[in-house]
């Protein structure tokens, strides 16, 4: 399972843990935050894409990290595969369905560490009006303030998901019947 973006994915402020816990914003105004997927393209090679607009909140406290939390929602009409004519496809009917389902949204509902840096986080995906519980294992990849005056933290983290399980069945051939999805996210301590 490759490393998930969905690393912190997107707009709503998340549970609140103790009083010692920090909310972060994901920093999308620096881009120091990406949401991006591939796919096997017939079976030869891989397209690789991402939502470029998404937004998000999270809860992390070093000395609680399984008392965590994120939200995040993406702009499902921001799908860039960095070909006009694809991302016109993908925003239709076949797939995204874009007018009908402009978000795509994460919560999760269980974040457990297994040591300093690595943890399962585990949430209710929405997807083209679809909701299913799916779980990524994330990286913590440091955190420490900024030369500006704020403090930061990073993870990364990766999944996959079928897309038939998100009612998305246009046929891509059976070697592309998943998506991964890839989760960067830097956060900025409020």
């Amino acid at each position: 399972m490759e490393k998930f973006l969905i690393a912190g994915l997107l707009a709503t402020c998340v549970t609140s843990t103790t009083a010692s816990a920090a909310d972060y914003v994901i920093d999308t105004k620096g881009a120091h935050a990406f949401v991006n997927f591939k796919i096997k393209h017939l079976g030869y090679s891989w397209l690789h894409g991402r939502f470029n607009q998404f937004d998000g909140e999270f809860n992390y406290d070093a000395k609680k990290p399984n008392e965590s939390a994120i939200k995040l929602v993406i702009d499902t009409r921001s799908i860039d595969s960095n070909h006009a004519e694809r991302d016109k496809h993908l925003r239709g009917s076949d797939f995204l369905n874009v007018s009908k389902y402009p978000k795509a949204t994460f919560e999760s509902t269980s974040i457990s560490f297994s040591d300093e840096t690595n943890a399962k986080v585990t949430g209710k995906f929405t997807l083209h009006g679809v909701t299913k519980t799916i779980a990524f294992d994330i990286e913590k990849l440091g955190e420490g303030s900024d030369p500006w005056g704020g403090y930061r933290v990073g993870f990364e983290g990766a999944t996959k998901i079928k897309l038939a399980d998100y009612g998305i069945d246009y046929d891509l051939g059976p070697a592309s019947t998943h998506v991964n999805l890839g989760l960067h996210i830097e956060g900025i301590r409020k």
